[in-house]
């Protein structure tokens, strides 16, 4: 990237810094630079635009309906920001889509983004397996009062951690749409099943 294409994702990344700071753990800015530093290296070996996928990774949970009364608001902000910016139009409305686009909410079809827009959901997904992924499961249970595991004679329909394993984090592999993505989530899946084969053991 050239000067000013550094400049402006620096100036994006402070503002995101001060915006969400304090957020629930899981969905913070340690976790946006996490999908940062994923994506920048998936788009290193697949190519597409390092500025667009850069933007789209900082900005992609900005304005994350869990803090906004339900309302999805990344796009918004991400567009009032960057044009406050002077970024280019052609660039604040690829990075917009993007960021509307890319969550498990939405269910878009993977064909209708662009490289740029499959690696940051990639970047994004990646973020919710290996040892962070256990981290983030366990610390999401205890902020909302849900059992890590439960014996199989105390309530089987409650969601538990080690149901969330299965009944999403193991699958997310086949949803990632780049072969890095897919490479680096084969190596963090072993280390969950090592992970859950162990705690299973002791949990007796």
């Amino acid at each position: 990237m050239d000067a000013p294409d550094t400049h402006v994702v620096a100036q994006v990344e402070a503002h995101v810094r001060q915006q969400m700071a304090g957020q629930q753990a899981g969905h913070d800015v340690d976790h946006v630079m996490r999908v940062f530093r994923n994506a920048c290296q998936i788009q290193e070996e697949v190519g597409g635009d390092r500025l667009v996928v850069q933007l789209a990774a900082l900005l992609h949970d900005l304005g994350d309906a869990k803090f906004h009364e339900g309302v999805e608001r990344s796009g918004e902000f991400s567009q009032a920001l960057l044009s406050d910016l002077q970024v280019p139009e052609s660039i604040i409305q690829h990075v917009v889509f993007i960021v509307d686009n890319i969550s498990f909410r939405k269910g878009v079809d993977r064909t209708t983004l662009s490289i740029e827009g499959q690696i940051v959901q990639d970047a994004d997904r990646l973020d919710a397996l290996g040892a962070i992924g256990i981290v983030r499961t366990i610390e999401y249970g205890a902020a909302f009062g849900q059992p890590f595991h439960l014996s199989e004679n105390e309530g089987e329909t409650q969601a538990t951690g080690v149901g969330h394993f299965h009944e999403k984090l193991f699958k997310l592999r086949a949803l990632l749409n780049t072969e890095p993505a897919k490479r680096i989530a084969r190596e963090r899946e072993k280390f969950m099943q090592t992970f859950l084969d162990q705690f299973l053991h002791e949990w007796g």
